[in-house]
């Protein structure tokens, strides 16, 4: 730690150790095919610098032995001696890499929460808002931002003067303003699917893109309804029955389409800001791949697991839910709250939370029947039993979780692991999981 203040002396048997170590490497991989004659001389000069570090030779005799030590493994090391700096960076990384993916492999794994299905527990990519332009920042902010909360900006201006109208009833998926997906890439070089929106004002529109997985309602909410802390849905649907809407038209594959238009109220002039906000990365974890290994999960553990097994889910991903019941578990909802073996759950503080509405939690919701889902269940008034060999996941953000109530039970084989903490972002969030 303190080599810099070590005398010549020191530093010269340091480095005569090192040398010997290389040595001794190059004798025991390399004496099947070395002569004899090479041997003994790899090993006389092995003795020589063993014998200068007992004798405590300084360092000019060090040097000497040290010199004639290279000399030998320059002649007998073969691919071990000398090594190119290349050789040594391409090794040095190929072990870091073999190291990490098995530590990822059997013990810890690092996990993204890609979606709000668990919010406010995790958080998965949000919205950071900017109401005028003024408040946005600069260069500097936007550089600590990325760094600090991995924010990507969007700066959406108006192409015409007019009122701000947001096309809804033909979205290609959830949420309640009408988007396409397109292709796309994420940190500019990996293939990837997005959302594409078009904002209407007057009747032009303005095109912007995010990640399929953003929810954009929050964004369109505290943009257009400052204040409002109702679901944008409740708020468009109020809007839509009040007939606060006008007809537009947009292009499709399949010809020019009409469309409603959901009134905002608020005007812009060509040029200004129609949307101003970032997309903040979603809660970054470590998950302990270990010990389910050793104990069973329980009821109200974070709970990661893999989607290849479950029918109703196409792909192979990983999804992190709350675990409400495990084998045998009797298993109602009763909005608010989750009801297990006939008692409200309570000893489990985000679950608790979540039954009594606390904070920013707003309790667990029945399933709905759904077309897509042949297997959804927990209806008002149903009890189910949880199966041996199946667990029951739902989102802390059941208004907005596809979970165990649309397509079923968790096979035991595709239990992954538990969260153990936030590494990312570097927020008030980071630290051990909730």
């Amino acid at each position: 730690m303190f080599g810099f203040f070590a005398s010549q002396n020191e530093k010269a048997r340091r480095i005569a150790a090192d040398w010997l170590e290389l040595a001794d490497k190059v004798h025991h991989y390399r004496r099947d095919v070395l002569s004899v004659a090479e041997r003994t001389e790899l090993q006389i000069a092995q003795g020589n610098v063993r014998t200068l570090l007992k004798d405590k030779a300084d360092a000019a005799m060090l040097k000497l032995g040290v010199d004639a030590l290279e000399g030998v493994l320059r002649r007998s090391g073969g691919h071990h001696y000398p090594k190119s700096t290349l050789v040594e960076n391409v090794e040095f990384f190929l072990v870091a890499a073999i190291v990490i993916l098995g530590l990822r492999a059997f013990y810890v794994q690092p996990f993204k929460i890609p979606t709000n299905s668990m919010w406010p527990s995790y958080n998965g990519m949000t919205g950071l808002i900017y109401p005028a332009k003024a408040d946005e920042p600069g260069l500097a902010g936007k550089a600590l931002n990325f760094i600090a909360q991995g924010a990507s900006p969007r700066r959406v201006d108006s192409p015409a003067s007019g009122e701000i109208l947001l096309p809804v009833g033909v979205a290609d998926g959830r949420g309640v303003v009408s988007y396409g997906q397109v292709a796309g890439r994420s940190w500019l070089v990996f293939p990837d699917k997005l959302r594409e929106y078009g904002v209407f004002v007057g009747d032009r529109v303005v095109t912007f893109k995010v990640p399929l997985d953003f929810d954009m309602d929050w964004v369109f909410r505290d943009t257009f309804f400052p204040g409002e802390t109702r679901p944008f849905g409740e708020i468009a649907s109020e809007k839509i029955a009040r007939g606060e809407m006008v007809e537009g038209t947009v292009n499709t594959a399949h010809g020019p389409e009409r469309i409603r238009l959901l009134r905002t109220g608020k005007t812009v002039r060509a040029g200004e800001r129609v949307l101003s906000f970032d997309i903040l990365t979603g809660d970054q974890l470590f998950v302990d791949r270990v010990s389910y290994h050793f104990v069973r999960p329980k009821s109200g553990d974070g709970f990661v697991f893999r989607t290849g097994n479950i029918p109703d889910l196409k792909g192979d991903q990983y999804y992190i839910k709350r675990l409400i019941g495990v084998p045998g578990d009797r298993i109602e909802v009763r909005e608010p709250k989750i009801i297990r073996n006939g008692k409200a759950i309570t000893d489990v503080a985000a679950i608790r939370r979540n039954g009594d509405r606390e904070g920013n939690y707003a309790g667990y919701f029945n399933g709905r029947p759904d077309y897509r889902y042949p297997k959804a269940m927990l209806f008002a008034g149903q009890e189910i039993t949880v199966p041996a060999g199946g667990y029951l996941t739902m989102g802390d953000n059941s208004g907005n979780s596809l979970d165990g109530r649309y397509w079923g039970f968790v096979p035991a084989a595709d239990i992954v692991g538990r969260p153990l903490m936030i590494y990312y972002p570097f927020t008030k969030r980071w630290g051990p999981a909730p």
